[in-house]
């Protein structure tokens, strides 16, 4: 994953696929960067953005609703790219390496 960088690209990022709609509890621990969390459901649409997460808490950062995806990317990254709820997830298959892109409303 994401923990024990010390730097993240400014298009790169991390994408979860958890296979169906749940409840999704992450946390930072080990994680030495501040990181934007974008939750979406199974059609993709973002429905909760965790802005700039505090490195190495422990604290849960939860979905709040049932989602199927998690995007993760440098912390301040939503806002500078103008990514917010409602936006919609594009999953492109790349061999085995996903290309995520938001498509903004």
């Amino acid at each position: 994953g994401l923990m024990f960088r010390y730097e993240l690209g400014s298009h790169q990022g991390m994408f979860m696929d958890f296979g169906e709609d749940i409840l999704i509890r992450m946390w930072m621990k080990n994680t030495l960067i501040p990181l934007d969390m974008l939750f979406a459901d199974a059609d993709g649409v973002i429905f909760r953005i965790v802005e700039n997460t505090e490195p190495c808490s422990t604290d849960i950062i939860s979905s709040g609703r049932p989602g199927r995806y998690v995007l993760e990317i440098p912390g301040g990254s939503a806002k500078r790219f103008g990514i917010t709820a409602g936006d919609r997830m594009r999953l492109n298959r790349l061999e085995t390496l996903p290309d995520v892109r938001v498509d903004r409303q």
